[in-house]
C-alpha cells in the first residue's frame, strides 16, 4: 500500500452558531441560535486571491477544494500546506512552485448566483466541453430513498439554527460520506471537493446532493469532481438544466419523502415500481 501525500494542514476550530435574544409577537424574549459567517481571506504564496464568506466549518478543506474547483492548482502535491488562522481570518496556501500565470488566470471574475455570492474565475462554461461522465453509471430508485431519508435524518446547524445549507457525498449504494454546511452551497461543494482530494475518491460511482438549488456553477463543480449524480431538495435553473444536459448527468430535483422530479439524463435513474406499489398498500 503506498502512502498518498497529503499537504500540511492546520486543524482549526470554531464555533458554528452564535446565541442571540429575540423578541416573539407576543414582546416574549427568548434565545435562539443563529449561523456563524465570518470571511475567510486565501493568500496564496501571500498574494491575496479571494474572501470567502462562510460558515467556518472545514475551511481547510473548503480552501483546498476551491483551489481545485478554479482549476487554478491541477494536483494535491502542488500544495505544501494550508494553515488557517481565525484571530486573523485568514489561510494561508504555500505551494510548491507557485500558480503560472495568476495574474491572467484569476483577472476575470464570474460573480454567480450561488448564495453568498459565489464567484468563479475565467468564462464559466470554458471546460464544460473537456468534462466526460461514466456513460454506464445508473441511481436505484431504492437508493435515491434512502439518501433522501438518511438527510432527513441527519444532525445539522440547519436543524438547530437555520439558515444555512447543507451538500453531501454518497457512494452508489447510498451510504453517507461526508456532510457539509455553509453559508453558502457552493462552499460546501468545495468542501467536500476537497475532502475527495484528500482521500483520493473519484466521483464517477457517487452521488451529490443539496439542499440548494442546482445552479450551473454546482452542476459544473459536480461534473469537474467527476460526480453523475446531482440531487436537489429544492429545483435547477434554466442554464444549470442545460449543462447537465450537456454533460449527460442525472440531474433531480425536488427531493423530498418519495416524491422527486428527474429533468435530464433519464437513462441513468432504475426504477423500481415495487417501492411505491408497497408504500401505497400501507397508507
Amino acid at each position: 500500500m503506498t502512502n498518498r501525500y497529503r499537504p500540511q494542514l492546520s486543524s482549526s476550530s470554531i464555533h458554528l452558531t452564535q446565541d442571540v435574544e429575540v423578541m416573539d409577537e407576543h414582546g416574549r424574549s427568548s434565545v435562539i441560535a443563529i449561523p456563524a459567517e465570518r470571511p475567510l481571506t486565501v493568500y496564496i504564496d501571500k498574494r491575496e486571491l479571494v474572501t470567502l464568506m462562510t460558515l467556518g466549518a472545514n475551511p481547510e478543506a473548503l480552501v483546498l477544494g476551491y483551489l481545485r474547483n478554479q482549476r487554478l492548482v491541477r494536483s494535491l502535491d502542488e500544495i505544501i500546506s494550508v494553515q488557517v488562522d481565525w484571530s486573523v481570518d485568514a489561510a494561508a496556501v504555500i505551494t510548491r512552485n507557485g500558480i503560472a500565470d495568476i495574474q491572467e488566470r484569476t483577472a476575470k471574475k464570474v460573480v454567480t448566483t450561488g448564495c453568498g455570492q459565489g464567484s468563479v474565475f475565467g468564462g464559466l462554461m470554458d471546460e464544460v466541453d473537456t468534462l466526460v461522465l461514466p456513460a454506464d453509471a445508473q441511481l436505484k430508485q431504492s437508493v435515491l430513498y434512502r439518501i433522501v431519508d438518511t438527510i432527513r435524518t441527519q444532525q445539522s446547524v440547519y436543524k438547530r439554527a437555520g439558515s444555512v445549507h447543507g451538500c453531501a457525498l454518497f457512494s452508489d449504494s447510498g451510504e453517507l460520506l461526508y456532510f457539509i454546511e455553509d453559508v453558502g452551497r457552493h462552499n460546501a461543494v468545495d468542501a467536500i471537493a476537497g475532502l475527495m482530494w484528500l482521500d483520493e475518491l473519484i466521483g464517477g460511482d457517487k452521488i451529490f446532493y443539496t439542499t440548494g438549488r442546482l445552479t450551473s456553477e454546482m452542476v459544473i463543480k459536480g461534473a469537474q469532481m467527476g460526480i453523475p449524480f446531482l440531487l436537489s431538495r429544492s429545483g435547477t435553473t434554466q442554464m444549470g438544466h442545460m449543462v447537465a444536459q450537456k454533460l449527460d448527468m442525472a440531474l433531480l430535483a425536488r427531493c423530498s419523502g418519495k416524491h422527486f422530479l428527474l429533468l435530464s439524463g433519464k437513462h441513468r435513474l432504475v426504477y423500481e415500481p415495487h417501492i411505491l406499489d408497497a408504500t401505497l398498500k400501507l397508507a
